[in-house]
C-alpha cells in the first residue's frame, strides 16, 4: 500500500469515525459542511483525493482538528515530526505550499503549520467555526494577510493574530519567498479534546 493509500484509509477512517460520533447522517454532514454527499461517499470509501477546503470545511463542522482527520492522536510524552515527513495539504501553481505539521492535545488543542508562499500566490480560505483564533509569524520575506477583505502586510519578525470565523486568506508579496508559521487554535470543547 503506497503512503497516499495509507493517508486516504485513515481520513477515510477518521471522517467516518468522527460523523458516528457526531450522530450525523451522510446528508447532514454534507449540507452542514457544504461538501456534496457523492464527495463524503467516496471519502469514507477512501477514494477520491480531498483538497485542504474541504478537509478544513469537515473538520470545523465534525468539531476535530484537520490533524485529527489525517491521523489521528498518538501516545507518547514527546512528538518529533520532521517537515519532510508531512505530505503538503495544499500546493499552488508556483510551487507555494502548506504542510500541517502536528495538533496539540489537550483541552485547546493547537495546528502547527508551515507554510512557503510564493510571490503573487494567494491562498483563500473559509471562515472556520467561532472560536478559531490563526497566528502568522513570517520567519523570511513578506506576505499579505487578508482578513474580511482588509490588507494587512507582514514581514519577516513580524506576528499577526486574528479571529478565524471571517473570510480570510494569505499571499505572498514582494519578490522572495515568504516563509512562515501558522498556529490555529481550535475552540475549546468537549469535541476538541476527544
Amino acid at each position: 500500500m503506497s503512503e497516499t493509500d495509507a493517508a486516504l484509509r485513515a481520513v477515510a477512517y477518521n471522517v467516518r469515525s468522527a460523523r458516528l460520533r457526531a450522530g450525523l447522517s451522510l446528508e447532514e454532514l454534507s449540507r452542514r459542511a457544504q461538501v456534496s454527499k457523492g464527495a463524503l461517499v467516496g471519502l469514507e470509501r477512501a477514494q477520491g483525493n480531498p483538497n485542504l477546503a474541504t478537509l478544513v470545511r469537515l473538520a470545523d463542522t465534525l468539531g476535530i482538528s484537520v490533524s485529527d482527520l489525517m491521523q489521528g492522536r498518538t501516545g507518547g510524552r514527546v512528538r518529533v515530526v520532521a517537515e519532510d515527513a508531512t505530505a503538503p495539504l495544499w500546493t499552488g501553481a508556483r510551487g507555494s505550499e502548506a504542510r500541517l505539521l502536528l495538533t496539540t492535545t489537550g483541552p485547546v488543542p493547537v495546528e502547527i503549520w508551515r507554510w512557503r508562499l510564493e510571490p503573487g500566490e494567494e491562498y483563500p480560505s473559509h471562515p472556520h467555526q467561532a472560536g478559531v483564533v490563526e497566528t502568522v509569524s513570517v520567519t523570511a520575506g513578506r506576505m499579505v494577510l487578508l482578513v474580511d477583505g482588509v490588507e494587512h502586510p507582514v514581514h519577516a519578525g513580524q506576528t499577526a493574530t486574528f479571529d478565524g470565523d471571517t473570510p480570510h486568506g494569505y499571499r505572498g508579496a514582494g519578490d522572495a519567498t515568504c516563509h512562515l508559521i501558522m498556529t490555529v487554535q481550535l475552540p475549546p470543547g468537549p469535541a476538541a479534546t476527544g
